[in-house]
């Protein structure tokens, strides 16, 4: 990271807000995956309440049906930590990447920051960074957008019932995917992230292979966030 990069940081309420309307368009197909999963946990006989705290407090689409599956009389909790653990180490890649940046940042604002660090709005800053733009408050404003989405589809969903079945009769479950690849491909291009993600994938891939299923997510993360942690990038990239 150069000198000029320092400033990178930096965010005020202005960037937020912006940062919040540029992933407002996103967070639209957000909604409806919210309202999906309060339809779901409905149907799974968690109350009205207890489904939208769970939208508010976790934020985390992919983790929150995996819980459904186990939601019973009796649920297990050690099974149930394990699984979202292995769904969201992917953000120990994400935060490993964003280090550069956060580290700068006093620990309440650092913290505060990732409580809505999700895919999208991770892809948007990292692009940010890569063009030599301030990324946090794009970070921040689109994961307020996100997870307010997030919370009204899933308040939306329960209050609707069968509205919505099936996302993926729509494609609408293609969205997230194709916006990502799309960041991805015109995101920054240096040393230190291409090694770190030639480490995790070559991680994840021996791990799928060779340990037990669903443990390639988990290891191929946390793969990628050591290296990521031990190559800060500061006198390695150009």
């Amino acid at each position: 990271m150069t000198d000029a990069d320092h400033s990178l940081h930096q965010f005020d309420r202005h960037m937020v807000w912006a940062g919040f309307i540029q992933l407002a368009p996103i967070s639209l197909f957000v909604a409806v995956f919210g309202a999906a999963f309060g339809l779901a946990a409905t149907q799974a006989g968690l109350s009205d309440s207890l489904i939208v705290t769970m939208s508010t407090l976790v934020f985390a689409g992919a983790s929150q049906f995996a819980a459904l599956e186990l939601w019973g009389p009796s649920v297990p909790l050690l099974t149930l930590s394990i699984t979202v653990f292995a769904i969201n180490a992917r953000h120990l890649l994400m935060g490993a990447t964003l280090y550069p940046w956060l580290q700068q940042l006093p620990a309440k604002q650092r913290y505060g920051v990732m409580l809505v660090a999700s895919d999208a709005n991770w892809a948007l800053a990292m692009q940010a960074f890569a063009n030599r733009r301030p990324g946090i408050g794009l970070l921040l404003g689109g994961g307020l957008a996100l997870w307010l989405s997030w919370v009204i589809g899933t308040w939306l969903g329960v209050l609707l019932g069968g509205a919505i079945y099936s996302p993926e009769a729509l494609g609408l479950d293609m969205v997230m995917g194709c916006f990502l690849l799309a960041m991805a491909v015109s995101g920054e291009k240096n040393l230190r992230l291409l090694m770190i993600w030639i480490i995790a994938a070559a991680a994840s891939l021996l791990a799928y292979r060779y340990l037990p299923e669903n443990s390639h997510v988990v290891v191929g993360a946390v793969a990628g966030g050591i290296a990521g942690t031990i190559w800060t990038g500061s006198k390695h990239e150009h």
